[in-house]
């Protein structure tokens, strides 16, 4: 993620030459597109089709969820807030849908519907909540878009909250895992959710689809989809270390396959690369002079830690420097 420094004024820039060194290549995986990213830079580790628009299925519901979750924290809207399953939302039990199974008329928790989503995938979860947020789903989904264009998906668009087939409906894999990112970072207090392995609402027990949460304890989320047109797509996020790591498929034709390929892409990543910790967060590093305040120096340091993804075996390649503005002038903000 970006990294700030405790004022603006003051900027640590990493020096990094790395020597010459032989990766291994990247596993070919059988599916339409992926993407391996760094989750604390953005980088892209490894890729194919990155930017290809396709159909996302249900890794939708990472931008319900996501508006969902911002909601809650900026308390526009509270955990136990009661909302009201209306017959527009609700799941009638078609095979071609996943469902949380909240009663006609019947009504759930906004937290209650945020697990409804993340864990059972539950369209009519993702329906309700974006009438009881906008009023409509319409006015919900041009949301979604405007959240998306914020936070730098520059090739997606919705059409729904829930990732059905519809025309003019996709994103890429760079742009889902941009969003896992957000979801982590900006999120932090509900990612826990994408890791829980089951949710019983309505006295029906749901699993999580996401088969890697069961295996592999590095595992911490985020989100399956299928329908025919996309395919099996899985977003997942696992954390070895300092390390965390983004992985995006999409169209694999299996589901099976999907937790398959997740599993040997992020192996790779986790045997080729590895985050080293340049700078801890809230650390004095230098002090200047202050012109016109109370003070007639300040200290500065980083708001956060600030880490680098680099080959194995490189760490003694980095250096820094503190750049701190010439002349600074009150007043200065944190």
């Amino acid at each position: 993620m970006i990294q700030k420094s405790a004022l603006a004024a003051a900027l640590l820039v990493p020096s990094i030459s790395f020597a010459a060194t032989v990766l291994s290549s990247p596993p070919e995986l059988n599916n339409k597109s992926y993407v391996l990213m760094d989750y604390e830079t953005g980088q892209i580790l490894a890729s194919k089709n990155e930017n290809e628009k396709l159909a996302p299925a249900s890794m939708t519901k990472m931008m319900t969820s996501f508006i969902i979750e911002q909601k809650l924290l900026a308390g526009e809207l509270t955990e136990d807030e009661k909302v009201r399953m209306n017959e527009s939302a609700w799941c009638r039990g078609s095979s071609s849908e996943s469902c949380m199974y909240v009663p006609l008329n019947g009504t759930a928790t906004a937290l209650e519907m945020l697990r409804g989503i993340i864990i059972q995938s539950g369209n009519d979860a993702s329906k309700a909540m974006a009438e009881h947020i906008a009023g409509n789903e319409g006015t919900f989904v041009h949301m979604m878009n405007t959240e998306a264009k914020r936070i730098g998906m520059t090739n997606t668009s919705f059409m729904n909250s829930t990732g059905m087939p519809a025309e003019g409906h996709y994103s890429t894999a760079k742009d889902m895992a941009t969003l896992a990112q957000h979801i982590i970072h900006d999120s932090s207090k509900y990612y826990p959710i994408y890791s829980e392995k089951e949710f019983t609402f309505n006295g029906i027990k749901q699993g999580n689809r996401n088969a890697l949460l069961y295996t592999d304890p590095s595992v911490d989320g985020l989100k399956t989809g299928h329908t025919d047109e996309a395919g099996y797509c899985l977003t997942t996020s696992a954390k070895r270390g300092p390390m965390r790591l983004i992985s995006v498929i999409f169209g694999a034709p299996s589901m099976q396959e999907r937790a398959t390929q997740t599993r040997e892409i992020l192996a790779w990543g986790y045997a080729n690369f590895e985050t080293k910790n340049v700078q801890a967060a809230n650390q004095v590093l230098a002090k200047s002079k202050v012109w016109f305040g109370k003070e007639s120096d300040v200290q500065i340091g980083l708001a956060e830690t600030f880490n680098v993804t680099m080959p194995k075996g490189q760490a003694n390649a980095i250096k820094t420097q503190l750049v701190v503005q010439p002349k600074l002038t009150a007043p200065l903000k944190k």
